[in-house]
């Protein structure tokens, strides 16, 4: 964006069209008649997005031909203006779709987990009370589902199948696991999972089994996959150093069924070589079928998975014993000077070295320290538990890889490798910290629930209310921040009230200010949406102003229907009278003599107000009106199709009745007395009786001789002096004394 002298510019963008250019900034052209010298303006747009307008010098202005433009903005027309769409923040290569995608799976997780919360600490005595000893397998029933939304969970490279099939480069790709997921599964083990503690040298290996390919471009899964490609070509791979180089890989981590298929690809196995290659190929199946009985402390292995598995470490360790004695056996046997493949002899030796747990061929097998870790815990430390210095021999690991991982080149190549290790050293200030500058507010409103499952320090800092946040929690603070960005997007507003309710101190304010700047007025599927959410959280107030803003819209737009329907939802006395004012003098604005059209088309709107505003004047008489107009036509109507006399009197007199209560006081304003009046002559000059007696026929002179006073003092209110001529107000008083003789007579 350049600045008004179109010397420099303000903020880098990208080429002037209406889409994205190469580095994500969206540049629209805007037209406008704004006068002056030009404008730079700025706002905020949806989630992050900053919005940076430069308007153009104007037409109209002195000076215009002074005006510099800038040739990246176009000098076409000075009335042109851009707007530069800015994203802030670290950069998120997820679509916006898998995003609402993800959005949309986690939150029925997240609602049941804290409902589940709230119906605990009721039944325990309230939030004074910490979590119940069992609180830990409910965050890790919640745990799974998230992880479940993340993705699914993947093996190393050939570890579903025998290595000789290979899976294509498309499979592979979309079969990548996110970090965001690694993260998520590593955190649950050290902070939700109390019994991954009694095996957690197995539970490491499960978890870099499937997240080994996003810790580093250059780890055991890239040199897998490499010699996956290489042995479709080897029809003896045992000659080629790479192939015992990864047995040697896959085996320092305990990846042992990659580690059988590999020993049995081995050439010896042909049947042309069998014979020639007898002690060889007794050599490799020996240590293949020690390898598949490898004792391994864990409390089940998936079918047809190499290995023994024991549950309990006093059986682990007799067997481990034995095991690692066979191991010894086989390294120092006789056997090896028969053996004239020297390959496949320094091949082997090594494969026992790692079983055997040489440091030095565990550190020469691994490319990660991650993998160094786990190598070190499954062949050296097996009986390690979280608590036993797990983090030291994380930070060795490190160091042995060549890195303090400490420094910031260390950052750039593994941005990771912090938060790994606090993780592992159970450092919930640095995973909250590290946490925050990778990933975006989605996981830090959801992690909260996993670092508190079992941990008092960390509920007692992450709940803590905190001076300089306002009064808030750590944990509040991210939800509070995760429900701003659902809010920002028309697909996922509907989201942020589910996080917002479990925000004790300042959620409820950001959901009634949420709710009322909903633009309510485009859609009223937007506003039922928005009812049902007040609804649902008990925001009588927001639903009163929603209904009240909907309604005025749809009046002052002429839905006037709809525009009365959500007044009566809002229960707005005050702007259902001036709907019925409205109403009222809409119908003396179309009256014609004695015949008011306009209300009849209104008799609907009538209906719709209700008859409950008894102390709005127009809504009274809008109401008594109808029913003194039906009665008198429903009168006419039935003396031509059945003149009983009896009948046609007691629908005189009803209509006669009404028009009394239309002209009582302060029910009808004085414009309508002379049309009323006008229809009292129909009924004085009934043929067969007096239907107004002479109280009512008394009322009705009054009010004549009131609007004769009126116009002698010139005070008329809405009524045309021509319509008040000398001879009609002869006529209705000659009318009225005729009916009121007869009257005397009746009675």
């Amino acid at each position: 964006m350049p600045n008004l002298s179109g010397a420099r510019e303000l903020v880098p963008y990208a080429k002037p069209s209406s889409s994205a250019g190469e580095d994500g900034v969206v540049v629209h052209t805007v037209h406008h008649s704004v006068a002056g010298s030009p404008r730079v303006l700025v706002s905020w747009g949806p989630g992050n997005t900053l919005c940076v307008s430069y308007l153009a010098q104007g037409g109209g202005g002195e000076g215009d031909q002074d005006v510099v433009m800038n040739p990246r903005f176009g000098d076409e027309n000075a009335g042109n203006g851009k707007v530069v769409e800015v994203k802030l923040g670290k950069k998120d290569d997820r679509p916006p779709a898998e995003k609402r995608a993800l959005a949309y799976s986690s939150v029925q997780a997240f609602a049941f987990l804290q409902n589940q919360k709230l119906m605990m600490l009721q039944h325990d005595g309230g939030p004074s009370r910490t979590v119940t000893s069992d609180w830990w397998q409910t965050v890790l029933d919640f745990s799974q589902t998230i992880s479940g939304t993340l993705g699914p969970s993947f093996g190393p490279p050939g570890s579903a199948t025998d290595f000789s099939g290979f899976s294509s480069k498309e499979v592979q790709e979309s079969s990548t696991p996110k970090i965001e997921k690694a993260i998520w599964d590593l955190v649950e083990i050290f902070y939700v999972d109390k019994n991954a503690a009694s095996w957690l040298p197995e539970r490491l290996v499960d978890w870099l089994a499937s997240y080994d390919v996003v810790l580093s471009s250059a780890t055991l899964y890239t040199k897998l996959t490499k010699l996956q490609q290489k042995l479709i070509i080897l029809r003896f791979p045992e000659d080629d150093q790479e192939y015992w180089d990864g047995i040697a890989s896959a085996l320092a981590v305990g990846w042992l069924d990659i580690v059988v298929s590999l020993l049995r690809m081995h050439g010896s196995y042909q049947h042309d070589q069998i014979d020639n290659r007898n002690v060889e190929n007794g050599l490799v199946e020996t240590v293949a079928v020690l390898i598949s009985k490898m004792p391994r402390l864990r409390p089940s292995l998936p079918a047809g998975a190499p290995g023994q598995a024991f549950n309990f470490k006093p059986e682990f360790s007799k067997a481990w014993e034995k095991w690692r004695s066979q191991v010894a056996k086989l390294d120092g046997s006789t056997y090896w000077g028969e053996c004239n493949h020297r390959e496949t002899l320094r091949g082997l030796k090594k494969l026992l070295k790692v079983l055997l747990g040489s440091i030095e061929d565990l550190l020469m097998a691994t490319s990660h320290w991650m993998e160094l870790l786990v190598a070190h815990l499954l062949h050296v430390q097996p009986f390690s538990k979280v608590s036993e210095g797990l983090a030291g021999y994380a930070v060795k690991c490190v160091e042995s890889k060549g890195d303090t991982g400490m420094n910031e080149s260390s950052l750039t190549n593994d941005p990771f490798q912090e938060l790994i290790l606090a993780i592992l050293s159970d450092d919930t200030e640095v995973v909250v910290a590290e946490c925050t500058r990778i990933f975006d507010p989605w996981l830090m409103a959801h992690v909260m629930e996993l670092l508190t499952a079992k941990s008092k320090y960390a509920q007692t800092l992450l709940k803590e209310e905190r001076y300089n946040l306002g009064g808030i929690s750590l944990e509040e603070l991210n939800r509070l921040f995760y429900a701003q960005v659902l809010a920002s997007h028309q697909l996922t507003w509907q989201l942020a009230p589910v996080y917002l309710s479990f925000c004790p101190r300042q959620g409820l304010g950001m959901l009634e200010a949420l709710l009322l700047r909903q633009p309510v007025t485009t859609s009223d599927r937007l506003a039922l949406k928005v009812l049902e959410v007040c609804r649902l959280y008990d925001l009588g107030a927001v639903a009163t102003s929603v209904n009240r803003i909907v309604g005025v819209h749809h009046w002052k737009h002429g839905r006037k229907g709809a525009g009365i329907a959500w007044l009566q939802r809002a229960k707005d006395d005050r702007r259902l009278a001036a709907v019925a004012d409205e109403l009222l003098e809409s119908v003396s604005l179309g009256m014609s003599g004695s015949q008011i059209e306009t209300l009849q088309q209104l008799e609907g709107l009538v209906d719709l107000l209700g008859s409950e505003l008894h102390s709005t004047q127009g809504l009274t008489f809008l109401h008594r009106y109808r029913d003194f107009k039906t009665g008198l036509h429903s009168m006419k109507e039935s003396r031509k199709q059945d003149p009983d006399p009896q009948k046609l009197a007691e629908k005189g007199r009803h209509a006669a009745d009404s028009l009394l209560q239309l002209l009582k006081p302060q029910v009808t304003p004085q414009r309508f007395w002379l049309p009323l009046l006008r229809d009292a002559v129909e009924l004085s000059e009934w043929p067969e009786q007096a239907l107004l007696g002479v109280h009512e026929t008394h009322v009705l002179l009054s009010r004549l001789q009131e609007l004769s006073l009126a116009k002698a003092r010139g005070d008329l209110e809405g009524i045309d002096s021509r319509d008040l001529s000398r001879q009609s107000l002869e006529r209705i008083r000659l009318a009225l004394a005729r009916n009121l003789g007869r009257a005397f007579l009746q009675e």
